[in-house]
């Protein structure tokens, strides 16, 4: 009797995925697949996706995949398949399977709206958009018309959201009312926001507020032109970079004529140092966060480590919604791992990034390149090396645009009547200026 050999992919680029998982490799595989999946056989592909998510444990996706290999041009299995890859955290390969079930079924409503939240979850919002656009006659109020204001925002295309929203009716269902006012709230912020600031594919502080409300403090001086656009890859922060990102919120606070009485100091240990400093720079009174306590400045240096402590989700959770006067400052803000809140206030936006206590890698008296260990004195003393830094912004590669503290000042007093408002919900998105990420 002879034994079958089990099936492989006979694509080139499938197989190194396939080879990834001979080797265990289950995340460098579907690394493979990110790319250049759109033109692969959807049969190989469910065939490498069905072996990958049966070594993880993803018993859901596995039963989808096996079955959309067995029959790739099913319109029923192509959707599970989406669905599955969707709700499993690797969207971009729901998006080829998605978008055949949709071709061979165009009125399915449940396949268009799956693969508008593919193309979400991908940051591919243009494509959201001509996708919408492309059924706009069939399109109900809620959701579908409300996802095509949102894409086009999330996309930069101001014209249309608005013409869009004007058409959206307010909902009949009331769990859709706190997204209704969300959404009215960003296009406030844009409308706040124009006349100060160009609101293209290149303004990153003014995206930055009309989709989340937040007001970014700087700009990075490196890698402007060369896929940035402002935003920090890697980041070894300095006390430097930190003093300046505390005046740049004193001179926010003054331009919208925010008027804090207190610093609340967030229990970790780079929020407290960072804190301490900030209720020098400010001149205000440090004191315990207290979720209640009004007319604060609440201060983290980077809310992803907050929410890694032991308080940090009850934290997380009570600044969510917003007590009457109290604003969140975050330092170092990751733009592609955003926080579960959005904060009023961000120095900067990186990838990955270091507090200058934390220790890292510098240049010895030698020449050579070491390796330096957490910084264990005081959380005081630290903030005070914070508060006597050298503010004076770094040149960098002399390609970032020039930002004045005037400039920023005038961003402030424009959008004042429409900053610090509604709850602090998390951007699913970096939104439509783009900056090159790294693995």
């Amino acid at each position: 009797m002879f034994s079958r050999k089990p099936r492989r992919p006979t694509s080139p680029e499938l197989l190194k995925a396939w080879e990834s998982l001979d080797l265990g490799d289950v995340p460098g595989a579907l690394s493979l697949l990110r790319s250049g999946t759109d033109s692969l056989p959807l049969a190989e592909v469910a065939l490498v996706v069905a072996r990958a998510a049966d070594s993880a444990g993803f018993k859901d996706l596995r039963r989808a995949a096996e079955a959309l290999s067995a029959r790739p041009d099913h319109p029923q299995k192509l959707y599970d398949f989406g669905y599955a890859c969707v709700e499993r955290g690797v969207s971009y390969l729901a998006v080829p399977a998605l978008r055949e079930a949709l071709r061979q079924v165009p009125d399915s409503t449940p396949a268009l709206r799956e693969l508008v939240s593919a193309y979400e979850r991908e940051g591919r919002h243009r494509e959201a958009v001509e996708l919408l656009t492309a059924h706009e006659s069939s399109l109900a109020p809620w959701p579908d018309r409300y996802l095509l204001v949102f894409n086009a925002l999330m996309a930069g295309d101001l014209a249309l959201a608005r013409s869009a929203h004007t058409l959206l009716p307010d909902p009949e269902d009331p769990q859709w009312q706190p997204t209704r006012e969300r959404q009215n709230r960003m296009l406030r912020r844009a409308e706040s926001a124009a006349p100060v600031t160009p609101l293209d594919l290149t303004d990153l502080r003014g995206w930055q507020y009309v989709l989340g409300g937040t007001v970014l403090g700087t700009l990075s001086p490196y890698g402007y032109g060369a896929g940035m656009t402002g935003r920090f890859a890697w980041l070894q922060d300095t006390y430097d970079q930190c003093l300046r990102g505390l005046l740049r919120l004193k001179v926010l606070l003054e331009a919208a004529e925010a008027h804090p009485a207190s610093v609340s100091l967030l229990p970790d240990r780079s929020s407290r140092i960072l804190g301490l400093a900030a209720a020098e720079v400010l001149g205000l009174p440090a004191l315990p966060f207290d979720p209640a306590r009004s007319d604060t400045v609440v201060v983290a240096y980077d809310l992803n480590e907050l929410a890694e402590t032991e308080q940090g989700p009850e934290i997380i959770e009570q600044l969510f919604d917003r007590t009457p006067g109290q604003i969140l400052h975050e330092h170092a803000g990751c733009w592609t791992d955003p926080p579960a809140v959005t904060p009023d206030s961000v120095t900067l936006l990186h990838q990955s990034a270091k507090a200058p206590w934390d220790g890292g890698l510098t240049v010895g008296e030698d020449g050579e390149v070491e390796q330096t260990g957490p910084d264990a004195r005081p959380e005081a003393e630290i903030a005070a090396e914070i508060v006597g830094a050298d503010p004076t912004p770094d040149e960098g590669d002399g390609e970032t645009p020039a930002d004045p503290d005037d400039r920023l000042a005038a961003f402030g007093t424009a959008i004042r009547s429409t900053w610090l408002r509604g709850d602090r919900a998390g951007l699913s998105s970096s939104g439509p200026v783009p900056s090159s990420r790294f693995e």
